[in-house]
């Protein structure tokens, strides 16, 4: 677990999500989900650890009807549900270290949670579903603690048609079928934040690719399997170059998802990405994204921002890392991608404070590029060895755990010192676009 230290509150650049006063340490999905109505019923149960005395907390789900909460560990005295947000309040005032279980019944047709990066979560495609739930989705399905810095394992038994593949996040541990419906149960075993959690169900045929270090599958509609296999034939050969720049990877397995509809961008979850099948199309453009959401298993899923502020902790990183995949494929060199993407950002209108964006450009495409361009600078100045070590480090100090943009610069100048800082100062702190070193 992570030795860093993160400010337990609910997130400024997420208003209206999460509650400071408490963590999950667990969550148990109890799920059944009817494909032709977009009927979701659902059991939660929760393990909680109150970590602020406090006579009630807040749960966030929305759109879903909540029928009955129960609570092990301190007695319940009422529960009211309102715009997104639950809030519980028990008897008394429950002491700091108390640990509750809570159980919420609730069923509902799920949709859409809206805010400042539009709607995201539980969506319907042609045949099928899927979640993606970063930023803010997570409630669209589930009664959770909606904040990045509160991360639990998970355990999720789906129910829904034979006809469906049902994937969600970790190792799939069970699978029944009685007539016609199968239930799935998957194990999430390391700690998740609530955005990466995610379902995804469509008529799909599930292939494990072999001769890796990390269980493969990909997961897609039978009838663009030659497409899949060709657009994902270097997966494994990515794998093993991450892992060797980045440390051992995090977690159990890792699964692609393929739907058959067209997605606007591919999204990540802990444990497994998803592409639309445009993104099936040969090319550098459609193997970067490849590269980018691999990536985020360390840097998002394992290793994750504690606030949303801090996003290019992901999104740079992910970055760099199509630029350092780039290279290790025989194609050009980091080096040719920094001056590039450089070039473009000097253009742009210089108003963007990378360490602390605003909410509507949380996910500016300046925070990719000016982030994997700081991670450059820092590889030049001070050589490959020193910096893949501080890359290694980071992912294995903070496995699991929640980190600022702070953790990384003490690092930074752990290894490296003041010209470190200095560094940091100009691309993280600074709106104007820094010197790139060994540029033009």
């Amino acid at each position: 677990m992570s030795s860093a230290t993160v400010d337990v509150q609910a997130d400024d650049l997420v208003p209206g999500h999460g509650d400071p006063s408490y963590s999950v340490e667990h969550y148990d999905l109890d799920l059944t989900y009817r494909h032709t109505t977009n009927h979701l019923r659902g059991i939660a149960t929760l393990r909680l650890l109150i970590r602020e005395g406090a006579p009630s907390i807040t749960l966030d789900l929305y759109g879903l009807r909540v029928s009955r909460i129960v609570a092990d560990g301190a007695t319940l005295k009422s529960w009211m549900h309102r715009r997104g947000r639950i809030v519980v309040r028990f008897a008394g005032m429950v002491a700091p270290g108390t640990s509750v279980d809570l159980l919420v019944q609730y069923a509902g047709t799920p949709r859409l949670v809206p805010g400042p990066d539009g709607q995201v979560g539980w969506e319907e495609l042609t045949d099928g579903v899927l979640v993606a739930a970063q930023p803010y989705g997570a409630p669209s399905w589930f009664p959770c603690n909606d904040r990045p810095s509160d991360k639990a394992t998970y355990r999720m038994t789906i129910r829904a048609s034979s006809a469906y593949v049902v994937v969600a996040n970790g190792r799939l541990t069970s699978r029944r079928v009685k007539g016609s419906t199968t239930t799935w149960v998957y194990e999430q075993s390391q700690p998740m934040a609530t955005y990466l959690a995610t379902v995804q169900l469509g008529r799909y045929a599930v292939t494990p690719l072999v001769d890796g270090p990390v269980p493969v599958t990909l997961v897609y509609p039978p009838n663009r399997h030659v497409a899949v296999v060709t657009a994902f034939a270097g997966q494994i050969h990515m794998v093993d170059v991450f892992v060797r720049l980045f440390g051992d990877y995090p977690f159990d397995v890792y699964t692609v998802v393929v739907t058959d509809d067209a997605l606007e961008i591919p999204v990540e979850a802990q444990t497994l990405s998803t592409f639309g099948s445009n993104y099936l199309r040969p090319g550098w453009d459609a193997e970067r994204l490849i590269a980018h959401e691999l990536a985020h298993q360390w840097f998002g899923n394992s290793v994750t921002a504690g606030r949303w502020r801090d996003i290019w902790l992901h999104e740079g990183f992910a970055c760099y890392a199509e630029w350092l995949w780039s290279e290790q494929s025989g194609r050009q060199a980091a080096r040719w991608h920094a001056q590039v993407h450089w070039d473009r950002l000097s253009r742009l209108p210089q108003d963007l404070l990378l360490a602390a964006p605003e909410a509507h450009r949380m996910f500016d495409d300046r925070v990719y590029k000016r982030g994997a361009l700081f991670l450059h600078s820092l590889r030049v100045t001070f050589g490959d060895d020193a910096f893949f070590t501080v890359l290694r480090e980071w992912t294995s100090r903070h496995r699991y755990g929640s980190v600022s943009t702070d953790d990384f610069v003490g690092l930074a100048a752990e290894r490296f010192g003041a010209p470190a800082v200095a560094l940091a100062d100009g691309w993280l702190y600074q709106v104007r676009l820094p010197h790139l070193p060994g540029g033009r």
